[in-house]
């Protein structure tokens, strides 16, 4: 698409709300924060403010997924009441309905399980407050009403939700610290997310746990909420997460589905009764196996 006189120095996302007029605003900053939308080849932020010469594009956008619909799929709940349900998410399980994945996902599990959720993001991820990658394993809550997702959205925007995860990553990392980047979408890969000179600030904090032969079991802790943070912090230390496909170029001796990354800690304050709750999840059985077979390799040296 080209841009009109009427629209030069109009922002990206008021443009396509005009060429989308069914769309929500909220839909279309998704559409663009996902990569969908590139100017002149390249994808920007929703302010992005237009000029004459910029050619728009929005990729494939499938309909298909109009509404999240129920299935009976097992999931496993660690804690739930009328405010909101925690989950143990397994690897390979989407969070919510997107392209390319229509059904399977958590939300179409929850809305078998649970019914009603907050109405807040919308029919294709109802109750979602935040989110994991697909091969991302570990604790995730989701809110029953929208009075719910409000409180734990803000828990998670002013930090006083505390989102904690163990990871095992390549290489010997020798001490504890903390890693302040710019971040945004990768300029040449819109499937990956990169440290950049400019964007949103992403903040992780990190604490050695174990020490292997050539591995490190560490503990991140997100200060901020970006797409794939820990996953690119982890490789741009140099130290990127084992079984990563899509950030670690190295070969893996193990045989994994994704990478070694687990949501293992959750502390928040109720949404209703405001009192401080705490939830931990074990690794999953293919990480403690890495885990067990790295120790053993240390006694047996």
């Amino acid at each position: 698409m080209e841009v009109n006189s009427e629209f030069i120095g109009c922002r990206l996302d008021k443009f396509l709300q005009e060429k989308y007029p069914d769309k929500t605003r909220s839909h279309i900053k998704h559409w663009i924060e996902d990569g969908v939308v590139t100017v002149n080849g390249e994808t920007v932020k929703a302010g992005y403010s237009l000029k004459k010469t910029d050619n728009i594009e929005v990729g494939e956008i499938i309909e298909k997924v109009v509404n999240a619909t129920p299935q009976d799929i097992p999931i496993d709940i660690v804690y739930e009441d009328d405010d909101m349900v925690v989950v143990n998410k397994s690897q390979g399980m989407v969070v919510h309905p997107a392209v390319k994945n229509y059904d399977g996902t958590l939300v179409n599990a929850l809305m078998h399980k649970i019914g009603n959720l907050s109405s807040i993001n919308g029919v294709i991820r109802p109750g979602i407050v935040h989110r994991l990658d697909k091969d991302t394993s570990g604790l995730i809550v989701v809110a029953k009403n929208d009075n719910s997702h409000v409180s734990l959205s803000e828990q998670i925007a002013k930090k006083d939700c505390r989102r904690i995860y163990w990871a095992l990553v390549d290489g010997i990392v020798k001490s504890d610290g903390e890693i302040i980047t710019n971040f945004g979408r990768d300029k040449k890969n819109r499937l990956k997310m990169a440290v950049l000179s400019e964007g949103k600030v992403a903040h992780t904090i990190y604490r050695v746990l174990e020490v292997f032969k050539n591995y490190t079991l560490i503990e991140f802790e997100l200060k901020t909420g970006r797409t794939h943070q820990i996953r690119v912090h982890s490789a741009y230390m140099h130290h990127p997460i084992v079984g990563d496909k899509l950030y670690n170029n190295s070969t893996c001796k193990f045989k994994l589905d994704g990478q070694l990354l687990h949501a293992k800690k959750l502390i928040l304050r109720h949404p209703t009764t405001n009192k401080e709750m705490v939830f931990e999840s074990e690794l999953p059985e293919y990480f403690e196996r890495v885990l067990k077979s790295l120790r053993l390799e240390i006694n047996h040296e």
